[in-house]
């Protein structure tokens, strides 16, 4: 393994395009530019050596701080020596509309010198299209030039041009900072010329994003106990959303390992229909409804797209359907785990579940919105093909790698498709086959019953055909209306999870223990451990949903973000970062708790 920080030691920062991942070190180790799904252009977080990376940080031992400042995604990182202090802070600059700045993608780094003299070191080492190009590096003007020799371009400018020295495609400089110096950087993607920094008006942008960030926050509805907590998961959903098409990303990352050295490393970057839905459901449960009307239109767009009542269960943010999974053998990955991928073969997969959380997204938007006759002829095609084929065998949530079965969430989610339809179009008097899909729903629901649920193990379980087999996401049963939190299959199931899908102390959950097609292992599942605490807590059993709720906020790193899973033992962080299904949970828990 290399020598490198860890997932849990970076900060977020993006414009809602794009984003970037910046560590306690100072360094941009993961950057894909202009768009969330493009080609890297810093990669050190999956090889240090290979990958590329921006380094700002003191020349000498030191000490790291980092923060956000509040109610926004601005960042900062507070460096001590032994005699000096400096204080780094990043950005990607959006507008009072909450847009990218200007036509360029930048990023704006301004470091500060708070006490004493620190002497400063700065690595410019991009390195385009994922490593995999070669980078041409010049100093021109008031700063760097840096090319692929093909149609990628970053400019790097400063005040008081360096004296860089640029070997193998990398540069670096340092300087002396004393207290009340700035001095500022700024990276822009795809522009041919290095102007004098300050027309990049980073001062301005800092004020204009930071009130942007602020109006937003303090739009965040939640008066409970972890309204931190809660604001910035919003925030952070926020930045994983992306401003022009509505679409909600995942993860902003690929290939973070769900077990050091394994295989199950995926590539996050992409809509899936289920996550984007639950982190809209999420963010109009504590105010934020606009991004809801935002991701309809995405949501439309698709589906006039697709010509039909079928989903693809992702999809790019311009809504492309072409998500070819490869891997990228010349890249180490994070501390050893390999294959890097970038794709993602599960758009392969057929997932009925993702019509269940459609229209149960459609049903809670159309309560605040009009629903038009535009909206309707996109929903009804989508109702009435879960009627005609809800009985498949599928892949799932949880998209195992496998043979498909009968799974019972997708079963329950089939349901909700068929139930929130016939609502929407009863309450609307809108056009719809209202005979054949009672009839499905009322099908569906008695065969989950009938073979959903195991009595002699007290739970729904996982598939038809694996009797004892539990599934976390068993807990959304009551979540999504099929069963009220007091029937008594409900509060078993809890049980029976919470017994036996848990680390020894009961309170990190795994979404299953079984085989599932795959080498390898998995962490404890950080959504399903907030499900647990959710579904505790509607159960009646408050001071055991409590403290699975405060351990979980024990495990958010510095800046209150997660990633997927947690290493039960090491309490490390695994999978992708920050995941927007963590930040998802932690809302929806704290509002159940609140």
């Amino acid at each position: 393994m290399t020598d490198q920080p860890t997932i849990s030691d970076y900060g977020l920062i993006g414009d809602m395009q794009s984003a970037a991942l910046v560590g306690r070190h100072g360094g941009i180790d993961w950057c894909c530019l202009p768009r969330f799904d493009s080609g890297s252009v810093f990669a050190a977080l999956l090889d240090p050596q290979r990958g590329g990376t921006w380094l700002i940080q003191p020349a000498e031992p030191y000490a790291a701080v980092q923060r956000y400042l509040t109610g926004t995604n601005i960042l900062e990182t507070t460096f001590r020596t032994a005699t000096a202090e400096a204080v780094l802070t990043d950005f990607m600059p959006v507008t009072a509309e909450g847009r990218p700045a200007g036509n360029h993608r930048e990023i704006h780094r301004r470091v500060h010198g708070l006490r004493g003299e620190m002497p400063m070191r700065v690595r410019f080492m991009p390195r385009f299209e994922y490593g995999a190009r070669s980078t041409r590096l010049e100093a021109i003007g008031e700063g760097l030039f840096a090319s692929d020799r093909t149609e990628q371009v970053l400019t790097l400018a400063s005040a008081r041009p360096f004296e860089w020295r640029i070997e193998q495609g990398a540069a670096e400089t340092g300087f002396t900072l004393p207290a009340g110096d700035t001095r500022w950087l700024v990276l822009r993607h795809d522009d041919d010329d290095v102007h004098p920094v300050d027309r990049y008006e980073s001062q301005r942008k800092l004020e204009e994003t930071t009130a942007f960030w602020l109006r937003w926050s303090s739009k965040v509805r939640y008066a409970g106990p972890w309204r931190d907590a809660v604001e910035r998961s919003a925030l952070t959903l926020k930045l994983l959303t992306d401003c022009e098409t509505g679409a909600v990303i995942a993860a902003p990352t690929t290939s973070l390992p769900e077990t050091l050295g394994g295989i199950r490393n995926w590539d996050y970057r992409f809509v899936w229909l289920r996550d984007a839905v639950f982190t809209l459901t999420a963010l109009q449960s504590v105010g934020h409804g606009a991004e809801a009307d935002a991701f309809m239109r995405f949501l439309r767009r698709v589906c006039r797209n697709e010509g039909g009542g079928h989903l693809q269960i992702m999809y790019t943010v311009n809504g492309r359907r072409d998500l070819e999974e490869r891997q990228l053998e010349h890249l180490s990955g994070y501390r050893g785990s390999r294959p890097v991928r970038v794709g993602n073969g599960a758009v392969d997969q057929l997932q009925l579940d993702v019509y269940g959380e459609v229209l149960a997204a459609a049903d809670a938007w159309r309560r605040e919105h009009p629903m038009s006759e535009g909206v309707w002829r996109t929903l009804r095609p989508l109702v009435d093909w879960v009627s005609h084929h809800w009985d498949r065998p599928d892949s799932s949530i949880w998209e195992v790698r496998g043979e498909t079965r009968h799974y019972v969430f997708s079963k329950v989610m089939n349901w909700v498709a068929l139930d929130r339809g016939i609502r929407i179009a009863t309450d609307l008097s809108l056009p719809a086959d209202l005979p054949a899909w009672t009839a499905a729903r009322d099908a569906v629901r008695a065969e989950i019953l009938e073979r959903g649920w195991n009595p002699a193990r007290g739970a729904f379980i996982q598939a038809y055909d694996h009797p004892d087999t539990l599934d976390a996401a068993a807990l959304t049963i009551p979540m999504m209306g099929f069963l009220p939190w007091d029937d008594p299959r409900v509060i078993s199931t809890v049980r029976a999870i919470q017994r036996d899908l848990t680390t020894p102390d009961g309170e990190l959950v795994f979404r299953y223990l079984t085989p599932d097609g795959l080498d390898g292992e998995e962490g404890a599942f950080s959504i399903c451990t907030f499900w647990l605490a959710e579904a505790l807590c509607r159960i009646g059993d408050r001071p055991q949903a409590e403290r699975i709720f405060h351990r979980m906020l024990g495990y958010a790193n510095h800046l209150g973000l997660y990633s997927e899973e947690i290493d039960p033992l090491s309490g490390e962080f695994l999978g992708n970062f920050p995941q927007a299904f963590t930040h998802i949970g932690l809302i929806q828990c704290a509002v159940a708790l609140g």
